[in-house]
């Protein structure tokens, strides 16, 4: 198991997108005799969806994945939305996805007018599986292992995560929406009787990411920044943490996009850290001045409350 699965799995209870989005997953104990392609064929009815399960718990390091019995795995899975009245495709795409301009995916997916919505129309909601690209991955190459590698899906993912080309550096984290992950009967119960002792598993999960902490100010403070990023949006990806531990990982993470000269996404880690704690102050005396200097930038653009 990688270094990422390791502390995470052993508690994860709910799949990975953004803040903003409802959580939804499941998660799977490996009986004995089963391998990643039996798991998918029980929740997907499809063996070839290993590889979106290999992903979503950070497999991905290793030659030949194998699972052992008591590993256990988050299953991603879709999610359905009841419109209300009033609601938008950019609204619910700022719940789930945390973006409004990620709608399009929605009304891709329900191939639905794109005026709006129907008031109670019963919405398919795309998983958005987060992958951390290699060294040297292209779009196309993530397209062509999780969807049919066509130009329109490349150009889908390039729009989805708001990227300038088709290349992705090392580390980079691309969402990848997927319709296909409806679960069978058999799962859904299984998610419901997993979700009756969640409160024992939230807890779990957040002991979990708190031991993670460290290691991820580790990787900052030796210049480790890829590897920070990669942490980062992992531990982020859980769900259900406490609002210091969102707080602690977006503004290490933001630390790392500035170094890496991304400095867009470092406001924009900057600018959740201070929703969630609008008081946030850096240490001036360790800050870099182009840390400071995102950072400010970041608490102007946050109204005070």
């Amino acid at each position: 198991m990688n270094r990422f699965a390791f502390a995470l799995a052993l508690c994860l209870t709910l799949g990975p997108v953004s803040a903003a989005h409802a959580q939804n997953g499941i998660v799977h104990v490996v009986g004995v005799g089963e391998t990643l392609a039996s798991i998918a064929q029980r929740y997907y009815g499809d063996p070839r969806r290993e590889r979106v399960i290999v992903v979503e718990n950070g497999l991905t390091d290793q030659q030949g994945v194998r699972v052992v019995t008591g590993m256990r795995l988050v299953i991603p899975t879709v999610e359905y939305h009841r419109v209300a009245a009033g609601e938008t495709w950019a609204s619910i795409a700022q719940r789930y996805y945390g973006d409004a301009r990620r709608a399009f995916v929605l009304v891709d997916a329900n191939r639905a007018p794109v005026d709006a919505p129907a008031e109670g129309a019963e919405l398919l909601i795309p998983y958005p599986l987060r992958y951390v690209a290699g060294q040297a991955e292209s779009v196309q190459e993530v397209a062509n292992e999780l969807l049919a590698g066509t130009d329109e899906n490349v150009r889908m993912l390039i729009r989805f995560n708001g990227l300038s080309g088709g290349r992705l550096a090392r580390g980079q984290v691309v969402l990848v929406p997927l319709a296909d992950l409806a679960i069978s009967r058999e799962a859904r119960e299984a998610r419901q009787a997993a979700q009756a002792g969640a409160s024992g598993e939230v807890r779990a999960l957040q002991e979990a990411v708190s031991a993670q902490l460290p290691r991820l100010s580790e990787h900052v403070r030796r210049g480790r920044y890829l590897e920070a990023v990669a942490l980062g949006n992992r531990l982020l990806g859980a769900g259900h943490l406490t609002g210091n531990q969102i707080v602690t990982i977006q503004r290490e993470l933001a630390t790392a996009y500035v170094a890496l000269g991304r400095r867009d996404q470092a406001a924009a880690a900057f600018r959740a850290a201070l929703e969630r704690q609008p008081d946030l102050e850096l240490d001036t005396v360790r800050t870099s001045p182009r840390v400071q200097e995102v950072f400010d930038e970041a608490r102007r653009a946050v109204p005070r409350r």
